[in-house]
């Protein structure tokens, strides 16, 4: 089945984006832009996996960087030159755009694509939640003997403006593609990673779309901040940890990445673009991937990390990985153990 998707689609997808990034997937205000944006110039569609055969070639698109860099941009030209790129790079033309994961503007990546291309957007992207590197979106395929990632890239404007192409490892062209992102003023668009529709539904996370729409519509039904938890809670078996003013709040870029932490009560959170710890009196909690997020209860929307101040009063809720749709990467014991390397200097 193919879904023409409408506007109060694309306005759900990004709440229930914004609350599935678990902190991370862009900031809800642009995804919030984005859906204007699209729907200004035609409706995307949104295609079932199950239309689709085993063998055909479906190619993922992404945003890579920072969501705090102040110089970010990228235009609807560079998003739909980088998939044109790779589609006339291809023997096999693409059947389909998929997103990296959820998130505020993530789950809504590709539906300009698909707008202006005539391309539909699968519901099957690479993850169903966020996540910090390229390599955890990338469905395991550095473990695939042979397999050479090609990965087309655009963004930045004025004397930020970078596009380019790599092709080889699938370490070394995410890195180089991360370096990108950075010269960009720190954002990137991305194509890359073309694989068949069988390999997708084996490490990919199917439906995990439907699910940030069918969210994002629950969320926004409710009509005060209580409601609204309690039908987030109710949607992703979740639990609503702590509600509390922000303190010792603090957000540094590393390389590409938001790297900081912060304190709600007596609780304690760490991020990596992502949440990726909870902790209290010094024991952790809860750890990525399960699903840390935060809610600014004065404007009763879900806050990503890179939007969070000082003195916010914000509700932090937590759902275990089980109660997720996510990728065989978010199993991988040697792409989660980056998380502690990263986030140890900041506990």
């Amino acid at each position: 089945m193919v879904k023409v998707l409408t506007y109060e689609d694309g306005i759900a997808a990004v709440y229930g984006g914004t609350i599935l990034g678990g902190g991370g997937g862009g900031l809800l205000e642009e995804g919030l832009k984005l859906v204007e944006e699209i729907f200004a110039v035609g409706a995307p569609q949104l295609m079932d996996i199950s239309e689709l055969s085993n063998d055909d070639l479906i190619a993922c698109v992404a945003m890579v960087g920072a969501p705090s860099a102040a110089n970010q941009y990228i235009s609807n030209e560079q998003l739909c030159w980088s998939f044109s790129k790779m589609n006339s790079y291809m023997t096999n033309r693409l059947k389909g755009i998929i997103t990296n994961e959820n998130g505020a503007i993530t789950t809504i990546n590709g539906w300009l694509q698909s707008v202006l291309l005539h391309v539909p957007v699968v519901d099957a992207p690479c993850n169903g939640r966020a996540h910090p590197t390229g390599i955890m979106g990338s469905l395991n395929l550095h473990e695939q003997q042979h397999y050479q990632s090609v990965q087309f890239y655009a963004g930045g404007k004025n004397k930020w403006a970078i596009q380019g192409f790599v092709e080889g490892d699938l370490q070394n062209t995410a890195k180089s593609v991360r370096h990108a992102s950075v010269l960009a003023g720190g954002m990137v668009g991305v194509t890359r990673n073309p694989v068949t529709i069988s390999y997708l539904k084996e490490h990919g996370a199917p439906y995990a779309i439907s699910d940030a729409i069918a969210l994002g519509y629950s969320f926004l039904k409710g009509q005060t901040m209580d409601e609204k938890l309690e039908n987030v809670m109710r949607q992703l078996n979740g639990v609503h940890i702590v509600s509390g003013k922000v303190t010792d709040y603090s957000l540094t870029k590393d390389n590409g990445f938001d790297v900081g932490k912060l304190s709600v009560e007596d609780f304690s959170l760490t991020v990596w673009n992502e949440y990726m710890t909870l902790a209290k009196a010094g024991t952790i909690h809860s750890k990525f991937p399960d699903l840390l997020m935060t809610f600014d209860t004065e404007s009763m929307r879900p806050v990503p990390s890179a939007s969070i101040k000082e003195g916010m009063h914000v509700a932090v809720i937590q759902v275990d990985q089980s109660h997720l749709k996510l990728s065989t990467t978010m199993k991988n014991a040697a792409l989660l153990a980056e998380i502690d390397e990263v986030i140890g200097a900041v506990r």
